[in-house]
């Protein structure tokens, strides 16, 4: 369905989550530019895109460069005419506690993750009250919520994105421009599958109502959404695409399992 057809779309990340926004956006009809700083999924990207007959542009860009930043916008705007949709799903997740994360890791954590959805803002926001507005899509985490041990410059970049998400709604709802952001839990892209050890991801799958972890296309399906006209009416929303991890008490998941070991 292009239901698309005729909407520009700037998507941050070439990887993972950000690889099938991008795809998806572009089977729907759009025209995407997707933005990375990584050859090989830039590279790749484009070859999928490519394969599938797809309208998407591939950029080279640190999203937390201003100057790169802007001249994908500049080229994004000049090629196609305009920018409807902007998604925000670049981001990095180093380890490590309070004491453990170090000044620089703490700085890149905070301007991968959040700076560079307020450059986005910052340089796109004009671009989308040209067009009459349009709807910004940034990718949350439930660390943002209730956080795990030994993230703590994720978590708290993640809850930032929160507020920021909630501010630019609040600030350019008037001039249409919808802001949302997805609240993520555990999504099983191949760098996930390939760092976590099965028994851990066991763990997240036992505390899922869906008794699956999430996939890039469930988040892509919900950006989908988003930013189309069927979601005309939510803006400054926080919404979970979690599989049901919070939906839950956190005693939920091992009084199951110790229900089933009693019946066996």
């Amino acid at each position: 369905m292009q239901e698309f057809a005729g909407k520009v779309a700037l998507v941050t990340g070439t990887t993972g989550i950000g690889r099938a926004i991008a795809l998806r956006l572009a089977a729907g009809g759009a025209q995407v530019v997707s933005c990375g700083i990584e050859a090989s999924g830039n590279d790749e990207l484009a070859r999928d895109a490519s394969k599938n007959a797809l309208t998407l542009q591939v950029e080279t860009c640190d999203v937390t460069n201003i100057e790169q930043v802007r001249s994908v916008i500049a080229k994004t705007v000049g090629r196609l005419g305009g920018l409807d949709i902007m998604v925000n799903a670049a981001a990095i997740h180093p380890f490590g506690t309070v004491l453990e994360t170090d000044l620089a890791t703490w700085n890149r954590c905070m301007m991968v993750n959040v700076g560079s959805i307020y450059l986005l803002a910052h340089l796109g926001v004009p671009e989308l009250k040209k067009r009459g507005g349009g709807s910004i899509i940034n990718l949350a985490s439930v660390q943002g919520y209730a956080c795990q041990r030994g993230v703590v410059a994720y978590a708290a970049s993640k809850g930032a994105i929160n507020t920021l998400t909630r501010y630019v709604a609040t600030q350019y709802g008037p001039r249409g421009i919808r802001c949302n952001a997805l609240v993520l839990g555990l999504i099983a892209t191949p760098v996930l599958k390939a760092t976590m050890p099965e028994p851990l991801r066991e763990i997240f799958r036992d505390n899922k109502l869906t008794a699956r972890l999430g996939e890039p296309r469930d988040v892509a399906e919900m950006v989908v959404f988003l930013a189309s006209d069927r979601s005309r009416y939510i803006t400054g929303q926080l919404l979970p695409v979690d599989g049901g991890f919070y939906a839950h008490t956190p005693t939920s998941a091992p009084v199951q399992a110790l229900i089933k070991k009693m019946q066996s």
